[in-house]
């Protein structure tokens, strides 16, 4: 099975700040979306398929739900079991 991370979400404490040290390393801003008191920027690495997601309001992961991984696989045919 062909497993690849896509998307990961990553806590900052200022988002702006955040913003500015991606744009500087050259990563594609894909998405500044912001309504009322929440925000979410999403950035894309150079050659990359995976992308960052991080923002404020509902994106900030507690401690509990930002130790697990979340994983997309390219087929939907599930692994065969013996």
């Amino acid at each position: 099975m062909d497993m690849k991370v896509e998307v990961l979400i990553i806590p900052v404490s200022d988002v702006d700040r955040a913003k500015r040290f991606y744009e500087k390393l050259g990563f594609r801003l894909d998405i500044d979306y912001v309504k009322e008191e929440f925000r979410g920027v999403q950035f894309t690495p150079p050659n990359s398929e995976a992308s960052i997601i991080f923002g404020k309001g509902s994106l900030q992961p507690s401690r509990a739900r930002s130790r697990g991984w979340s994983w997309l696989c390219t087929t939907s045919t599930p692994p065969a079991t013996t």
